[in-house]
């Protein structure tokens, strides 16, 4: 009779630097999945851990806010952006927005959306770029936008301030565009930043939210967070239509609840932001070495001579940002530890002076 006891197939010792996914879940976050996993309990969302979960993300986003857990971080963006706009609108986003880059075409795919590109050399969009983007489609001709993606962090690793949203928030408004922000990593922003979740989300003038869970702590699940109700139609049959409405929602709702209820959220952004820092200045004072962009949330963007970086990636799996300027990025998590940025640290340090 074959056994039932899991086996365990990977290197629990391993560290990566990857990206923020390759960590596990937070101890927290695990008990929460235990404490919900007694009895039973309604399907599809009717259950008391979703019924609980609107008050706790009204604490951090205002009386209006509502949440609608969802699997990843994809369904988040498409159901949000379905939400906001109609069959013949676009939307506005960075060039270099993970809207753009790895989504896998489900914009388009699934929402029928067209995205429309903005140029930026530090991942953030500016309000002259929307004035630009709304005049050029004057007519029948061009996709009409609709709606504004604005990602914080940004897939460079950089964080508007919430004077930044403000203004891109007010140009949107004036043009009768909603505004949409993909948070996957919007904690590290505001540990960062020093702010509430509030300060940079529904006090700047953000309509709806892509909540990221996955990359601070969870085990699995994001959560689109409904800021201005007037300007979002759907959501529930949208998530349904688009196959993200969860039949045991409750290990979803309770995640989150975990997360937001006392200060986790922050204590694992702040850690994953404190050892990109100490990973950033560490690399730095390596010769040959050039941090490339600020390190603001908890990733480190790196170059390294080209035989450097071809050793580096013998070792370690890295992210290519940019392959023409060798240019990588890496990552920090809630766990990762001081300990494993100075052992990485000295690798590279090894593989220089080869």
């Amino acid at each position: 009779m074959p056994s039932t006891d899991a086996t365990l197939r990977h290197d629990p010792g391993r560290r990566e630097f990857t990206s923020d996914n390759c960590s596990g879940a937070h101890a927290e976050i695990l008990s929460s999945l235990i404490l919900a996993n007694g009895g039973h309990q309604q399907a599809y969302g009717e259950d008391q851990y979703t019924a609980r979960l609107d008050d706790a993300f009204r604490r951090h986003f205002g009386p209006a806010a509502r949440a609608f857990p969802v699997f990843n971080g994809t369904g988040a963006n498409v159901i949000a952006l379905q939400a906001v706009t109609n069959r013949w609108g676009a939307i506005l986003c960075a060039e270099q927005s993970h809207l753009t880059e790895d989504e896998g075409g489900a914009p388009e795919h699934i929402a029928g959306l067209k995205l429309l590109e903005l140029p930026s050399e530090d991942g953030k969009i500016s309000p002259h770029l929307i004035d630009r983007a709304v005049e050029a489609a004057s007519d029948v001709h061009s996709a009409q936008p609709q709606a504004v993606s604005l990602a914080q962090a940004t897939e460079l690793g950089t964080c508007y301030t919430p004077e930044e949203i403000g203004a891109l928030s007010a140009c949107a408004h004036a043009h009768g565009l909603t505004v949409h922000m993909d948070g996957a990593r919007l904690a590290n922003a505001a540990a960062f930043l020093g702010v509430s979740l509030s300060a940079c989300t529904t006090e700047t003038g953000i309509d709806i939210l892509s909540f990221g869970g996955t990359k601070n702590g969870l085990l699995f699940g994001e959560c689109i967070v409904v800021l201005d109700p007037s300007r979002v139609m759907g959501i529930p049959y949208l998530r349904k239509r688009s196959t993200h409405l969860a039949s045991k929602m409750r290990f979803l709702s309770v995640q989150f609840e975990a997360l937001l209820e006392g200060d986790l959220w922050r204590r694992n952004a702040s850690h994953a932001n404190a050892m990109a820092a100490r990973l950033g200045s560490l690399l730095s004072s390596l010769n040959g070495v050039r941090v490339t962009r600020p390190v603001e949330a908890n990733s480190v963007f790196v170059t390294l001579p080209g035989a450097a970086l071809a050793r580096l990636l013998d070792r370690y799996t890295v992210y290519t940002n940019d392959e023409d300027r060798g240019e990588v990025r890496l990552m920090c998590s809630f766990d990762t530890t001081e300990r494993d940025v100075d052992t990485f640290g000295a690798a590279v340090e090894e593989i220089l002076s080869k």
